[in-house]
């Protein structure tokens, strides 16, 4: 029981880490609401610490959702 508590507080910090490095790479200000931003922001902060050295995570586009058509009655 005590290793769950342990855990759940490694991977919060982990992430209050992440969210550290997208406020110091400011990608909360003057960020376009597009899909491209809200990606990258949310690798940074799942890369927590590593954005420190390792990683650089980069979103550039998002795919456009493939909506089905209607089929014509004829």
């Amino acid at each position: 029981m005590r290793g769950r508590g342990l855990l759940g507080s490694i991977v919060l910090v982990w992430l209050l880490i992440g969210v550290f490095a997208s406020w110091q790479l400011h990608y909360f200000e003057d960020s376009p609401p597009d899909c491209a931003a809200a990606g990258t922001i949310a690798l940074t902060v799942i890369a927590g610490p590593l954005n420190y050295g390792v990683v650089n995570p980069k979103v550039d586009s998002c795919p456009k959702p493939q909506v089905p058509q209607p089929h014509s009655a004829q």
